[in-house]
Order: structure tokens, then C-alpha cells, then sequence
């Protein structure tokens, strides 16, 4: 184990990054609908959208929802506290305020707080967008940072299949302290095919890890030991190309350990928690279009997440909980022919979540269930003075249960000013007010961990937040050989919602955290990059994210939100066309933990390393090292956040057939 951080990397990497001779990769712009809700190519969509194609999953061997997005540049992943998952930061942004949506519906929060990445497996997955900031007036409530949409693969005509095994090790940090035991294995299905006008999908994953502990020897465990299933299901009758009628489904389950030690002088008492997540997701659309540019669609969702945890000290049961949420959706929308160059968008969402949870047989919550519902429309105006020139205005109007009316505009703006064989160079501009009101867990929850010290209580009392966005930046592309991204970002809250240690009060020796309203606060900052194909086989992309954070009341930095990130990647393919080789490499800088003691968790770097061999078309061997400088916080340093697992080290084997 290292807290090695090689600094000096990153000069030689930017090196790396000069011009040289390369082919045009003669690649097409993929299609993206996250920004607009209408289908554009990433080149001229009016809102900024950074993806994650399905190459990129295929390269890095992205098992889950977290691995995809942790090399997005300025994304900041971050373990759930008490939880065996990772929640998602942006723009110095936290998780509660980042919209996830699988196909344009929302994805439940566990319990009913902020959603948990690593319980969503990419077997079905063809590529996933983000927008950063509230720029798009198509999503309300909690899309005040930005939108995460996971888009899910149409089924080629034809039938085909995929599988893929893969397993791997912690070395010396595996339970049994046998470096070349095996401590995790994922395997994943995938069916899938078109005859018709029908389409259908299967897809099973799992993923199943021992975890990790520094003493094998010990009771207490690093990493907890995690066993995740999946199973989806699709089924859509599409007669005529842009009409179809669609079905899915799918059953998720998750049984997680954790095993720690408390101090009860003179002893370390071994304390054990499980935990058991059910989550059953339904959801069914229709999508009519015409050639006229009319349609019309409409998507449902139901979602029943439940969670079953027990803790126990010396084997002695001391907390039994249940937790129960329900979410239901329904989204239509409606789009306009083009006229006078404008196409007008009009739609609503309709949304109702309901939350029980119980510890030993007593509600957490403020009277046993509690729920909220929310309405809310939305029309946009897409101008297209040009093929160069693009405004698109946008409203939304949300009425809640709880809080009553709100109205957020918003505006986006493209302009290329370069459009010729060789160059092309796209500004975007855009702002938008966003606004979120406080989930269920924020107003209700109650978490009694009084046995190790702490506790979690909800605040009624906590308002709406508020934001006002702004986006700036440009893309300047030559060929498709290299582009360059800068964009500018501000993000000014009103009555930030968060909590912290700086939100705890010491009560007869446990602490007691609650959720609090910051009046002002604000978040600014640079995010660019750099890509380039080098040649036919050798492409790198560096990118940096500058952010500066501020409560605007006390002139403090803001809580968890490191002031420099950086993300390097490196792909190379060998001159026999069937190895290919992919680095990514990551860095953050220290990130404040505390203002009342000035705690400062310390800054880390980590790097990847994959290849890939197709030995024929159809079947691929796979290998990779996750954290190959074993970079890794310190266990005795309560302020410490760095990375998590030490180096681990897998080997795979995929096997696909027929039409993909």
C-alpha cells in the first residue's frame, strides 16, 4: 500500500498531448436526447453533453453504473455514508441535486435520499449522457447540478448474445491473506434480437466480492463484502420506424456486510451490519411520430425500493430496520411541427413517492409514512435562425405537495463560428434557474446510530433551494483528429441544503447531525480538455476541472468539494489490429472536511490499466489493474476520503454471437 501521488506525471502527460501526424478517424457524431428531449447529434446539440459510449464500457471494463462515470472530468465520486455505494458530484454540486434517469425516468434514491451508482449494471446499457449545471428546462426537482440519463440498447434485427466472465483479486488485502485468492466475480448475459415489428431484450448480471481488509487477521473489513443481481426484460412492438409501443422491466437485489470494531475501554467490541435492497422497476412507453415532425410520447414508472438491514454487537441483535419506498412517474410530451423555424415542445410530469421506514418495530419517520407528489410543466422553443445559429428557451412550472408553485426559465445558445472542411468551432452559452425541494429523508429521516456514536435527524423546517445557473464555453474541433474544450461555469444557491460535521452538535457524548439551509453559497469554476487522435491507434484525451466553492454568509469554503481534478486517458491499439490498450488515469486535490478544526482530506492520484485481445471476432480475453500504484487512504485518519480499495488486479473472457 503507497500514498505515493505522482505530481510530476502530469506535466509529461500534458506532453503528450502536442499535435502529430494522424488519419481522420472518419467517425460520425452520435446521437444524443438527453439536453433537448429530441434527437440531435453531441456536434449540434445547443446544451453541453459529455458521453460515455458503449466503447468506452467495453475498454475499461466498467462493471456498474459508478466505474462508467468515474473518468467524466470533473466528476467527483463519493461513498455513501453507511452504505455499501457511491453517489455522484458536479460542479461542486452534491448527489441530492444530480438527476439520474434511466431512458429519461428517474431512478429511486436509496431511501429516498440520493441514488447509489453501484447498484445499476451496464448490461443493457448503449451509452450514457451528462449535463452539468441547470441549463435544460425539460427536468425539475433535483436537477439543479445537472442530468445523468443511462440510455439503454434498441435491438438490432436478427437475434445475438453476449457473455461475459470475469474475476479478481486485492492481493495480500484479500479476507484470506492469500494474495492469488479470488475476492470478486462478475458474470454477465445478454440476449437480444428483432424480428418484425418485434423487439426483445434479456440481461442478467452479477457481481459478487469478498471485499477487502489491511488485516487479514482482524474482524474489521475495509471493503464491505457485496453480492449484487440483476435481471431486465424489454419488449416493444414498433411497426413503422419512429412508432412503437414498449415494455420493461427489471429485479434488482443486493445483500452487503459490513464488519467494524467500537471502542468499549478497555475492549474493541466487533460490531457486524447486513443489509438486503429489493428493488422491482417497471416501466412502459409510447412514441408516435410523423414524417411531419409531429409526435408524441408517453413513458410510466413504477418503483418499489425496499431495504432490510440489521446490525448486531458481539452477535447480539441491537437494530432491526425496514425501510419502504415507492416512486411512481408519469412523463408526456408532445412535439410541434417545425414552423417558421422554430419547433415548440410542451410537456408534464406527474410524480409521487411514498417513504415508511421502521427500527425495531417504531417509525423513523414524522407520522409513520410520509409522501410528497408533484406536477409540473414544461414548454420549450427551439429557433433555428441557421444551421450556425441555435436558441432554445425553455420554462417550467412545478407545483409540489409541500411547498406550492415555483417557475424556472432557462436559455441556451449555439453558435458555430467556424464551420469549414477542416475546422469547426462551437460556442455554447446558457442559463437556467434551478430549483429542488427537500427529499423525504432530508425533512423526516431519523437514523439512531447512537451505539457508534452518532445520529442522523431531519429537519421539517428546511426550505427549497434555489439556484441560478451559468454555462460558457466552446468546442473547437479540426477534423476529427482533435478538440479542444474550455467551458465556464457559476452556480449561485440560494438555501443550500447539506450536512456535515460542521452541522453536528455533541448531545451526552453522541453526535447529532442535521440537515441545515445555508443561506448563500456559490460554486464557480473551468472545466477544459484536450483530445486527440494521434493516429489510427493511438488517441489520448487530458482533462482538468478547476472549482472554487463559498458559503457566502461566512466566507468559507464549502464541505467535500476538492479545488482541482484531473482525468487522463490513453488508448492504443497495436499493429496487429487485435490488442488493444487503454489507461486512465485520475487526480484529485485535498478537499476540506471540517472549517471549526481545518481538516483537510489529502490529495490522491490513481491510474488504470486494461487490455484487450480479440482472439476471433466473436470471442475477446480481457485483463486490467484498477489503482495500479496502489495509491490508498489511511485507515487510522478519520479526515482521510482518498481512494477506498487498494490495487486490484482481474482477468475475463467475453463471447458474443449473431446481430449486435
Amino acid at each position: 500500500m503507497s500514498r505515493y501521488t505522482p505530481l510530476p506525471l502530469l506535466p509529461a502527460l500534458l506532453a503528450l498531448s502536442l499535435p502529430a501526424g494522424a488519419a481522420d478517424s472518419g467517425q460520425l457524431a452520435p446521437i444524443v436526447v438527453t439536453a433537448t428531449r429530441t434527437a440531435k447529434t453531441l456536434d449540434d446539440t445547443p446544451i453541453r453533453t459529455e458521453l460515455v459510449s458503449r466503447d468506452e464500457i467495453n475498454r475499461t471494463h466498467a462493471r456498474n453504473l459508478k466505474e462508467a462515470l468515474q473518468n467524466i472530468p470533473g466528476l467527483q465520486l463519493r461513498e455513501i455514508h453507511g452504505k455499501s455505494g457511491y453517489e455522484v458530484s458536479l460542479q461542486g454540486l452534491t448527489s441530492d441535486q444530480v438527476l439520474v434517469l434511466i431512458d429519461g425516468l428517474p431512478i429511486s434514491a436509496s431511501t429516498s435520499s440520493t441514488v447509489d451508482l453501484s447498484q445499476y449494471s451496464l448490461a443493457d446499457v448503449e451509452h450514457i449522457e451528462v449535463i452539468k449545471g441547470a441549463a435544460s428546462a425539460q427536468y425539475g426537482s433535483s436537477a439543479m447540478g445537472g442530468v445523468i440519463n443511462v440510455i439503454t440498447r434498441r435491438p438490432a434485427e436478427g437475434f445475438g448474445g453476449r457473455v461475459t466472465l470475469d474475476a479478481g483479486s486485492y492481493g495480500r488485502q484479500n479476507l484470506s491473506g492469500d494474495t492469488l485468492d479470488i475476492a470478486s466475480k462478475h458474470g454477465q448475459l445478454n440476449l437480444h434480437g428483432a424480428q418484425g415489428a418485434w423487439r426483445y431484450r434479456l440481461g442478467a448480471d452479477r457481481q459478487d466480492s469478498d471485499g477487502f481488509t489491511t488485516d487479514p487477521d482482524a474482524w474489521s473489513q475495509q471493503g464491505d463484502a457485496v453480492l449484487r443481481d440483476q435481471f431486465n426484460g424489454y419488449l416493444a412492438w414498433q411497426p413503422q420506424a419512429g412508432k412503437g409501443i414498449w415494455f420493461d422491466g427489471s429485479r434488482y437485489r443486493e445483500e452487503a456486510e459490513q464488519r467494524y470494531t467500537v471502542i468499549a475501554p478497555p475492549n474493541l467490541v466487533p460490531q457486524r451490519k447486513t443489509e438486503i435492497i429489493d428493488r422491482d422497476r417497471l416501466t412502459a412507453g409510447a412514441d408516435w411520430h410523423h414524417a411531419n415532425g409531429l409526435g408524441w410520447q408517453v413513458k410510466a414508472l413504477n418503483e418499489q425500493y425496499d431495504s432490510h438491514s440489521t446490525s448486531r454487537s458481539n452477535n447480539v441483535l441491537t437494530t432491526d430496520r425496514t425501510a419502504e419506498l415507492e416512486t411512481d412517474h408519469l412523463s408526456a410530451q408532445l412535439d410541434l411541427p417545425m414552423w417558421r423555424n422554430q419547433l415548440w415542445q410542451v410537456g408534464t410530469d406527474l410524480h409521487r413517492e411514498a417513504l415508511q421506514q421502521y427500527v425495531n418495530g417504531a417509525s423513523e419517520l414524522d407520522g409513520g409514512e410520509v409522501t410528497r407528489d408533484s406536477q409540473e410543466l414544461f414548454v420549450q422553443n427551439d429557433i433555428l435562425f441557421s444551421d450556425m445559429l441555435e436558441l432554445v428557451l425553455g420554462v417550467r412550472y412545478q407545483d409540489d405537495s409541500d411547498f406550492g408553485g415555483h417557475t424556472a426559465p432557462k436559455a441556451a445558445l449555439r453558435l458555430d463560428y467556424l464551420n469549414g472542411y477542416d475546422w469547426r468551432g462551437t460556442l455554447r452559452a446558457s442559463v437556467g434557474q434551478g430549483y429542488r425541494v427537500p427529499n423525504l429523508k432530508e425533512r423526516h429521516f431519523r437514523f439512531d446510530h447512537s451505539s457508534i456514536g452518532y445520529m442522523v435527524i431531519g429537519n421539517p423546517n428546511l426550505a427549497p433551494e434555489s439556484s441560478t445557473s451559468w454555462q460558457l464555453g466552446t468546442t473547437l474541433q479540426f477534423r476529427n483528429r482533435m478538440t479542444v474544450d474550455i467551458n465556464g461555469f457559476y452556480n449561485r444557491v440560494k438555501d443550500l441544503i447539506q450536512t456535515d460535521e460542521d452541522n453536528g452538535t455533541n448531545v451526552r457524548g453522541i453526535m447529532v447531525y442535521t440537515y441545515d439551509n445555508i443561506s448563500r453559497a456559490e460554486t464557480l469554476g473551468i472545466e477544459s480538455s484536450i483530445a486527440l487522435q494521434l493516429s489510427r491507434r493511438f488517441s489520448t484525451r487530458l482533462a482538468y476541472t478547476w472549482t472554487d466553492t463559498e458559503n457566502l454568509d461566512t466566507g468559507e469554503t464549502l464541505t467535500r468539494r476538492p479545488e482541482h481534478m484531473a482525468v487522463l486517458s490513453l488508448d492504443l491499439t497495436l499493429p496487429s489490429e487485435t490488442t488493444a490498450i487503454s489507461l486512465r488515469g485520475r487526480y484529485q486535490s485535498r478537499e476540506l472536511i471540517s472549517t471549526d478544526r481545518n481538516a483537510w482530506s489529502p490529495e490522491w492520484t490513481t491510474v488504470d490499466l486494461t487490455v484487450n485481445q480479440d482472439v476471433t471476432p466473436s470471442l475477446r480475453v480481457f485483463a486490467g489493474i484498477n489503482n495500479l500504484f496502489d495509491t490508498q487512504r489511511d485507515f487510522s485518519d478519520a479526515d482521510d476520503f482518498g481512494p477506498l480499495a487498494g490495487r486490484f488486479g482481474y482477468l475475463g473472457v467475453r463471447y458474443q454471437w449473431g446481430a449486435q
